[in-house]
């Protein structure tokens, strides 16, 4: 049986450089099948069953330099748990040195490999040098934490012949490991880590929040216990200085526990090292509330969690219920009503999960239409309402009770045009309320405490361009920002959320200046590190989030037409089938709850997409669809 790799399976004739593959549908044996040829690239059929895993072999007795250097490059791509295969490929002290887990180069195509000329006139080197060549297209760093990278990728690789044996071996190896993107994506999958936001408290509860930290890990050597230890270790770089862990610095998996899995009761034990012997029960149901959320990414019918130290001693356990009352997270929360604005101006509501349409107008005076709003947000509790109106200048904020006035508006921008005032609100679990003034002359991004409070500036990093749009994370550690670039287009990035813990209702920072007033308060939040989140859009024109960590984005790639697609918050391209096409879509509207329709408004006004359907018409008449956020 041949093992067929996607992207970069190379055929060279006359060497003995072997797959082996292992798996169920091998009913547990191997088979193995020569490879060989001279050092190109060719296509490959993708393998479809995920089940099988795929290992390299050892280099053959008198293999060549090419044979040698090939050998190494489809090692790097087996599902060798340590990489011990392409560690023969090298010298003893280089195997040694290698640390392939630190970093992983991902390459349009799988890396070429040329020979190395030295110039004219140098001196040859002892040995053989190649160097390996592609296009980038993203790094993942020693924390599993993917990031884009664009450019020319060049690294030299040299060998050299052992004085007695006479066999060629890698010296001086790449660092980490390198290989296309096919490859990348048989060999990695995206999964999301937990930890909870030091800034966000969930609304009145005051429950802690959870943040999810996307990483990749290799899919098919013991993801579960990778995952795991990728936990214990800490958020990516990233996301570190706005969450916190709960478990104690230190804490690992005791020595020696590899392939965690769950039992027939779908119930995991996790057994921890003294570093965490000493935590009380809350502490404790915090931590095993991270590992619920976190594993339940591979394991979606995981229950429970069991906890234990040195000796087997019982922390804690936890089920899955209990850890949603433990911790807020917002792919937990399914909103109650979908919202629009219909023909006559009215806030409308409609049952989330419903089929129907119509709806009926929210109490008070957003659904009375005695104001004409441009774009409409509804806190995640469903008891308040805010919009911005029609001319783009004024934002209110409103009670959804019956007989509640219009209040005064909380803010009014000066721009000139309605293009350049206020874009959407949005809000936080913690019940603030964000909204980015595109005013040319003094743009800003504010958040209003409670929603009712004095405006505070959100210090800005510098950004290619004025914001267009702004979708805050329920989390309220992160903010997607649409920036209009040069020629037209339009960039999603993704910003870091920090500070800002002591803004009070009243707009002030507690020390008794005013925060409202854009005068650099050391305790307004500031937006920091923003990062591409769909690189390869040149123009985006409509988002939402869509879990937690990805959203939904309307926009067009360069040179295409537009699309309607799902992007990870880390840049990295997501897996599976993008919405049904939606022409001429205006707005897009998606609950961090998975279950929950998508909703767009498009030249047929208000339209779902219910799972397993096509897009149904809601309202012809409505706009600005949002779900509570």
């Amino acid at each position: 049986m041949v093992a067929d790799r996607e992207g970069g399976a190379r055929r060279t004739p006359g060497r003995a450089v072997t797959y082996a593959v292992c798996g169920a549908v091998l009913l547990g044996g191997c088979a193995s099948m020569p490879d060989s040829g001279d050092l190109r690239n060719v296509e490959s059929t993708p393998r479809q069953d995920t089940g099988v895993r795929v290992f390299a072999v050892p280099p053959a007795e008198g293999a060549t330099v090419n044979d040698i250097m090939q050998g190494f490059l489809e090692a790097l791509t087996s599902d060798d748990p340590h990489y011990d295969t392409a560690r023969k490929y090298l010298t003893a002290e280089a195997a040694r040195a290698w640390r392939p887990e630190d970093s992983a180069t991902v390459l349009a195509d799988s890396p070429g490999a040329l020979p190395d000329t030295p110039p004219p006139g140098r001196e040859p080197n002892p040995g053989r040098t190649y160097v390996l060549s592609g296009s980038r297209v993203a790094t993942v760093d020693a924390r599993q934490a993917y990031a884009p990278a664009h450019g020319d990728f060049r690294a030299k690789v040299h060998l050299t012949q052992d004085a007695k044996s006479r066999q060629w071996r890698i010296d001086a190896p790449p660092e980490g490991v390198v290989m296309g993107k096919s490859d990348f994506q048989r060999n990695y999958t995206s999964v999301d880590k937990y930890y909870f936001a030091t800034r966000t408290r969930a609304g009145t509860s005051e429950d802690p929040v959870a943040v999810a930290d996307p990483v990749f890990v290799r899919s098919k050597v013991d993801p579960m216990t990778q995952l795991v230890r990728s936990l214990l270790i800490g958020p990516t770089r990233w996301l570190g200085p706005v969450v916190r862990s709960s478990f104690p610095t230190g804490t690992a998996l005791r020595n020696g526990t590899t392939g965690l899995a769950p039992d027939d009761k779908n119930r995991l034990t996790v057994p921890l090292n003294a570093k965490a012997a000493r935590v009380g029960r809350a502490r404790c149901r915090e931590m095993a509330t991270q590992l619920l959320f976190t594993l339940r990414n591979l394991a979606p019918t995981l229950e429970s969690v069991d906890l234990r130290g040195p000796g087997d001693d019982q922390l804690c356990d936890l089920t899955e219920s209990s850890a949603d009352s433990v911790a807020w997270r917002a792919s937990a929360q399914s909103p109650d009503y979908l919202y629009f604005l219909d023909g006559k101006h009215r806030l409308i509501r409609l049952p989330a999960a419903g089929a129907g349409t119509g709806g009926t107008p929210v109490p008070g005076a957003f659904g009375e239409g005695v104001r004409q709003f441009g774009s409409v947000a509804v806190s995640r509790d469903e008891r308040t309402a805010a919009g911005v109106g029609a001319d783009g200048r004024s934002l209110y904020v409103t009670p959804l009770a019956a007989d509640a006035p219009l209040e005064q508006p909380v803010l009014t921008s000066q721009g000139p045009t309605e293009d350049t005032r206020l874009t959407r609100p949005g809000w936080d679990a913690r019940g603030d309320l964000w909204v980015a003034d595109m005013n040319p002359a003094r743009p800003r991004l504010y958040v209003v405490p409670r929603g009712t409070g004095k405006p505070v500036a959100v210090t800005l990093p510098e950004l290619p361009g004025p914001i267009r749009d702004v979708r805050v994370a329920a989390d309220g550690a992160r903010v997607a920002l649409v920036v209009a670039v040069e020629g037209g287009k339009q960039s999603l990035l993704i910003g870091r959320i920090e500070g800002g813990d002591s803004v009070s209702a009243d707009g002030n920072d507690g020390t008794g200046g005013n925060g409202g007033s854009g005068d650099g308060s050391a305790e307004a939040p500031a937006v920091v590190a923003a990062r591409p989140a769909a690189p390869d859009m040149e123009l985006v024109t409509a988002m939402s989030w869509a879990g937690d960590s990805r959203l939904v984005v309307v926009g067009r790639e360069q040179g295409g037409v537009h699309q309607m697609r799902y992007v990870q918050v880390d840049g990295s391209v997501l897996e599976g089938p993008a919405p049904a096409a939606l022409s001429r879509v205006k707005a897009i509207a998606s609950a961090e709850d998975d279950r929950v329709p998508l909703v767009a408004c498009s030249e047929d006004g208000i339209v779902r997409l219910p799972s397993g359907a096509q897009w149904q018409k809601v309202d012809k008449d409505g706009t600005a669809p949002v779900y509570p956020g």
